[in-house]
């Protein structure tokens, strides 16, 4: 469930980022190398219906450099323990 949660933030840190770069799905995810679709469930927190979205680093790192923002602040603080699993 913390994984969920720390997903649906991610999402809006990226539906934020993309709103102030300007760019609509569709332009982040042919910038990214992305299908639309599979952009659109990164902004829903998901990765396929029920299913918490978890992209890769490199993924993370090519939206970033798309959406002209550092990691840092892309990336939601508070990072949940994944240890327990």
């Amino acid at each position: 469930m913390e994984w969920s949660a720390y997903s649906q933030r991610l999402a809006t840190s990226l539906r934020s980022a993309r709103e102030r770069a300007g760019l609509s799905q569709e332009d982040v995810a042919y910038r990214s190398g992305l299908t639309r679709y599979t952009y659109q469930k990164y902004e829903k927190g998901e990765s396929r219906p029920g299913f918490p979205a978890n992209p890769t680093l490199r993924t993370i790192i090519t939206l970033s450099q798309v959406l002209g923002t550092s990691l840092h602040d892309l990336i939601p603080e508070g990072f949940p323990d994944l240890r327990s699993r």
